[in-house]
């Protein structure tokens, strides 16, 4: 028995130095494990919170980007369902026979294809540009669409704020009398609407005489006075670029969500937000 006791306490001794090596080894283990989410890759940064991504970024993952959108313009995210802003394609075909004395006429062959020049900028100030369905064309619209979308979002709320009169109601409110944050105007309506007329459709005339698709989006000058546009980073000023465009997008949308209230509430902006806030 006590030799078996003495081959034991050998054998515990022997194996003692490989389980403190086991445990070395699986402490440090974890040193080469990295969390996942805590390294980001990619080359481009979205601005201040955005995570870096590698690879082409699209508006729903496992998809393709059409051919006719390269993900050069500012929020380009290869959405274009439809195709509306495909460039166009045209082809020549030829004139059937019409040989009455054949016993068999053939229709006309193609004879040839050519695509139009769709950011080509004229001087017509009423229709500037030369193919309607153009992909810069509809990038103009949008981002004009978008800067109306965000001052009125804005506009709606400090309006109500400082009258207390829904934008959906401020139409009616104007025929009593012609008012702005709640001070007398001495104008009627229809003086109003020309004055709009005139300084809107002059302010759209005089932005149409420009030939430059570039300075047609951002004019710069009194337009942008911290010179934001103007940095000679090319990186910082693309993100501002999409920053501006994702802010309108969602100003388009916010819009079309305070009509959709207005006919399901009756409501103004803070008005449906205050029976929203009844819910809870």
């Amino acid at each position: 028995m006590s030799f078996l006791k003495k081959l034991n306490k050998a054998a515990d001794k022997a194996a003692a130095p490989a389980k403190t090596a086991q445990k070395k080894v699986a402490k440090a283990a974890p040193a080469f494990v990295k969390k996942a989410g805590t390294v980001s890759t990619g080359t481009r940064r979205g601005g201040v919170g955005y995570r870096r991504y590698q690879g082409d970024a699209l508006w729903l993952p496992n998809t393709s980007r059409p051919g006719w959108l390269d993900g050069s313009l500012p929020g380009d995210r290869g959405f274009d369902p439809l195709g509306l802003s495909r460039p166009s394609d045209f082809v020549q075909v030829a004139v059937d026979e019409n040989d009455i004395n054949a016993a068999k006429n053939f229709k006309g062959g193609v004879d040839g294809t050519f695509a139009a020049t769709p950011d080509l900028v004229t001087e017509t100030r009423l229709a500037p540009y030369s193919e309607v369905f153009g992909l810069q064309r509809f990038r103009e619209c949008e981002l004009i669409h978008g800067r109306w979308a965000m001052l009125a979002c804005l506009g709606a709320i400090v309006a109500e704020a400082t009258t207390g009169v829904s934008w959906a109601e401020a139409g009616k409110v104007e025929l009593d009398g012609a008012t702005y944050a709640g001070l007398n105007l001495p104008f009627t309506i229809t003086q109003l609407v020309w004055i709009e007329a005139l300084l809107v459709g002059g302010a759209e005339l005089y932005r149409n005489s420009e030939l430059d698709p570039e300075r047609r989006c951002y004019p710069g000058g009194y337009f942008d006075p911290l010179n934001l546009a103007g940095s000679s980073d090319a990186d910082k000023v693309f993100r501002l670029k999409t920053a501006e465009i994702k802010h309108g997008r969602l100003a388009m949308v916010a819009f079309a969500g305070y009509g959709a209230q207005a006919l399901s509430t009756g409501e103004g902006a803070l008005g449906s937000l205050a029976k929203f806030g009844e819910t809870f």
